[in-house]
């Protein structure tokens, strides 16, 4: 059992290498690797690398103390071809143009790669949403919605949450754009409560399809469930569901993290204790645990690694330090390309991201199917088609990478000359 501590002074998610910190870079970037070694039409490059639409408001918001703030919301179609947009909504005074538009081109790839036929879209809002009554947060979000439903509607563009945004929003979102049509329009967004045509399943969707590819993984490295340890960067819903469905399949879990520091036992974790106590007094439990920096937690010599905070987190400045046999990639872009190269010249199999998480969008598909046919399936027979889904993407994905010699990312990017089939298609119809 780890001793307690004395807890040194937190520290937040890791800084990101600075050379390397634009997310929209990075992305064009991973796409220029995919599409040199899938030989992919240059013209057609051209056209992928970019997003088709971006769209940015600024929008007033009646606060609760009658004043009035300006907010900038930004939503963005990286390509439409296949079908709708498809992406969440974060809140976040992070939020930039940039990352909203690699977060939409990674949509497009997660999409093709498990065969969805959705095109990729994202969207925010500036804003740290903790610092807002409920009241106040209904008004943005009912503003934010309002503004952009010039692109939003169930066959055109499909939004969900994602950082900081819940079902709740969704809800909200979706009854304002009811309003404007005067009758309820339930396939607009997903991720939505259950009592207005949400989804069983869709809540733990992203982190079952993180544990669905990790036991995978284990199983191609032949490695026992019951032999690996885990560790967790970022324990909200992906990372606490990513690590209760590894654990009850046998997995050691032994270090989780919030944004101010990480929770580490070698001998193992009571993970719904530390949930428990964070929940209750803000901070992850400290009688269960030793407090080590995130930066230390992604270091650790653990089995399996799931990065599923914010992006960068692994770069060229730590990626020689990683120990992990595993990278399975809860958040979306959190290792540059640089880092990509030395791990796997390390042998760290990565599960990138568009396949690691794609258990999100693919149970989204799934709510929007269900609305748009007013039938609802049980929750186990949409676990049973997300395995089935997520298996088939794993094993393919797997299949060229072994073939090709090439990174997991790579391989996973073999939707890019699909997209670009549908999109010189499409070109050609528009143009006779």
């Amino acid at each position: 059992m780890a001793q307690k501590v004395e807890a040194a002074p937190f520290k937040g998610f890791a800084e990101a290498d600075p050379d390397q910190a634009n997310p929209w870079k990075i992305a064009q970037r991973q796409f220029d690797i995919a599409a040199q070694a899938l030989g992919l039409d240059p013209n057609m490059a051209s056209v992928l690398r970019e997003c088709k639409r971006q769209l940015i408001v600024t929008f007033p918001v009646l606060m609760d103390d009658h004043t009035i703030q300006m907010f900038t919301g930004f939503r963005v179609h990286h390509n439409v071809d296949r079908g709708p947009a498809k992406g969440g909504i974060r809140y976040h005074p992070g939020v930039t143009i940039d990352e909203v538009k690699a977060l939409a081109m990674w949509m497009t790839w997660k999409c093709a790669v498990v065969g969805i036929p959705y095109g990729g879209a994202k969207g925010g809002v500036i804003v740290d949403p903790k610092r807002l009554s409920r009241n106040e947060l209904e008004n943005l979000t009912r503003r934010y919605t309002s503004e952009i439903s010039i692109l939003i509607g169930p066959d055109r563009d499909i939004p969900a949450p994602d950082v900081n945004t819940n079902a709740q929003i969704m809800a909200w979102m979706m009854d304002t754009i009811s309003m404007h049509a005067g009758h309820s329009v339930p396939a607009v967004v997903t991720g939505k409560p259950l009592g207005i045509g949400g989804s069983e399943g869709r809540p733990e969707a992203t982190g079952r399809g993180c544990m669905l590819t990790t036991i995978a993984a284990l199983k191609h490295l032949g490695i026992r469930p019951q032999d690996a340890t885990v560790a967790v960067q970022g324990v909200g819903n992906v990372g606490y569901t990513t690590a209760k469905l590894l654990a009850e399949r046998g997995c050691k879990v032994i270090a989780v993290s919030d944004s101010n520091g990480a929770c580490y036992n070698e001998d193992g974790i009571e993970l719904d204790e530390v949930v428990r106590e964070k929940e209750l007094n803000g901070r992850l439990r400290q009688q269960v645990c030793e407090f080590i920096s995130n930066e230390e937690l992604l270091e650790l010599p653990v089995t399996v690694l799931v990065p599923a905070a914010l992006e960068n987190q692994i770069h060229r400045g730590n990626a020689n330090r990683i120990k992990a046999r595993i990278v399975c990639e809860g958040a979306n872009g959190p290792t540059t390309p640089e880092a990509d190269e030395i791990l796997y010249d390390k042998g760290v199999f990565v599960i990138p991201d568009i396949l690691a998480n794609a258990g999100g969008v693919t149970v989204s598909y799934f709510e929007w199917v269900q609305d748009l046919q007013e039938f609802f399936w049980d929750e186990h027979d949409i676990n049973e088609r997300l395995e089935r889904i997520m298996m088939r993407a794993f094993d393919n994905v797997l299949k060229v990478s072994l073939e090709k010699k090439i990174m997991m990312r790579t391989a996973a990017c073999r939707g890019v000359p699909a997209a670009a089939q549908t999109t010189s298609y499409c070109s050609k119809s528009r143009s006779m």
